[in-house]
């Protein structure tokens, strides 16, 4: 089942001959290296040839090739990383990324060379209007966590205007974990407030946690046990009723869009993630994209450069009350380029689909596991299933590590563990919309295998990875234990 990705093959230096060679550069001259040789401190100059492997080209062509083939990739594989959304990023998005018209352009060409550029962040702008319910959009974020940043720097600048001292932002547990930096970031203090036994938040906490500090509640909806907050219209409510307003974390809209609007619900300031919702690419540290939406109350404080419509031209401006530049430019531009390419191709029907499929995945999945798979919080879910092993945690010493590992084993990748932190020993899973039921059924039945390797042979588990080219890693003791230390010359670096 593991196929070639978990294939034990030889390393490039067991493949070494001496002599060998691939390719050949010309050889410098000699009186070139004594004279570079010499501009090196004695102490940063080999003593000796680098021990490189000795290959030829094909050999090394086939190496790297054989390496990639090893990357776990959404092209080849399944990821259900709970609150994640790794889903496909369809090739038509590439390919008009990849236009020279878009790819070659310098971020300091004059607006009036860039109008179908300019053109295309403006359009974007609009339809992400139609989709929150809000007055204004940004694209400016260049990732989740920024788009977080700038919307609670909104919310300060309101609240300092308007001289209200507000200073704390309300934040439940069941929010995502980037949530209370970033708040704490834009200079508000956190107070938590707990969840409910049905996983949604306590009103009664809610209701104690308000006061004349308060100045937002910052919401992910679907929270992170993949439940709509049914009581979304009452903290809407009681929040505004106490003067302060509505942050909706929208890295969960996979779960909603095209179907239900956050602007509708009550919400003042949205982010959300393109590489979740609109299909751009996700992971490897970008690039990415987190647009933040408004109320028309808000609209000056967005960031810039703002891209608007004047006449028949569109061109960059600065809203009156703009809380500045996060970027040095205009948000990454080729991201912008990929969403509104998925955007139109699918159009309200497709976007509807993505909601109505991402929550049937889920769905599908939660009520199709093992019993041994508690559902803590019953039946149905929205777009990511959560169940956990607390249970067999305490009984068979299986712990959600444990099972996450075997999936390895079993040719998939793990699901998210240990978050939402208010359920113990949990298992966080998210199928997305683009998985297709044979995919769906596959995983399934692993986590089918392995609800019978609990009973019968749990030391399968405890070990677990126990088919790849490595096995179960110490973390605990690598964390606690940062004893790395490279030599570079006499200096260490730790």
């Amino acid at each position: 089942m593991n196929g070639m990705l978990f294939e034990k093959l030889p390393l490039v230096n067991e493949i070494s001959s001496p002599g060998r060679r691939g390719v050949l550069p010309p050889s410098a001259d000699q009186s070139e290296r004594r004279a570079a040789r010499a501009k090196l401190p004695a102490n940063l100059r080999r003593k000796a040839a680098p021990a490189l492997p000795e290959v030829s080209e094909l050999d090394a062509m086939r190496h790297f090739t054989r390496l990639s083939q090893k990357n776990y990739s959404i092209d080849a594989q399944f990821y259900p990383l709970g609150s994640c959304t790794m889903k496909y990023n369809p090739r038509i998005n590439e390919k008009v990324a990849a236009m020279a018209g878009f790819a070659r352009l310098h971020p300091m060409q004059e607006s009036a060379d860039i109008q179908g550029s300019l053109r295309i962040f403006h359009d974007l702008q609009e339809i992400l209007k139609q989709v929150l319910g809000l007055g204004g959009v940004t694209l400016c974020p260049a990732a989740g966590a920024q788009g977080e940043f700038a919307g609670m720097a909104i919310i300060r600048a309101y609240h300092r205007d308007n001289n209200t001292g507000r200073d704390e932002v309300i934040i439940p547990d069941s929010a995502h974990g980037t949530n209370p930096a970033s708040a704490a970031f834009a200079g508000f203090k956190v107070r938590e407030v707990k969840s409910g036994a049905d996983g949604c938040v306590d009103l009664d906490a809610l209701r104690a946690a308000i006061n004349d500090k308060t100045a937002a509640i910052m919401l992910t909806n679907p929270n992170t046990c993949g439940l709509f907050e049914k009581d979304i219209k009452e903290i809407a409510r009681m929040i505004h009723a106490a003067g302060g307003l509505l942050y909706y974390d929208g890295a969960n809209l996979n779960a909603i869009v095209g179907r239900a609007r956050p602007g509708d619900m009550g919400f003042d300031v949205v982010h959300m993630n393109l590489h979740k919702t609109f299909s751009t690419p996700h992971g490897g540290g970008g690039p990415g994209a987190g647009p933040v939406g408004v109320a028309e109350r808000l609209i000056n404080y967005l960031p810039a450069p703002h891209v608007r419509k004047a006449g028949s031209k569109y061109e960059f401006y600065s809203p009156d009350r703009s809380i500045g530049k996060l970027l040095a430019f205009h948000a990454n531009a080729g991201v912008i380029v990929r969403a509104l390419s998925y955007a139109m191709s699918q159009g309200g029907t497709g976007l509807w689909d993505v909601a109505t499929y991402a929550t049937l995945n889920a769905n599908y999945v939660l009520n199709n596991l093992p019993a041994v798979f508690e559902r803590p919080f019953g039946n149905l879910c929205k777009h990511e299933a959560l169940v956990t092993v607390r249970r067999i945690s305490k009984e068979k010493d299986i712990k959600a590590f444990d099972i996450a590992k075997r999936l390895l084993d079993l040719g998939y990748h793990a699901p998210t563990i240990y978050f939402p932190l208010l359920v113990p020993e949990c298992l966080l899973i998210e199928p997305t919309e683009t998985e297709s039921k044979e995919t769906l059924d596959g995983f399934i039945a692993a986590m089918k295998q392995i609800a019978t390797e609990i009973e019968s042979t749990p030391d399968v588990l405890r070990n677990a990875p126990n088919e790849l080219p490595t096995g179960r890693m110490d973390e605990a003791a690598a964390a606690k234990a940062l004893n790395v230390c490279c030599q570079w010359g006499d200096v260490p670096m730790a």
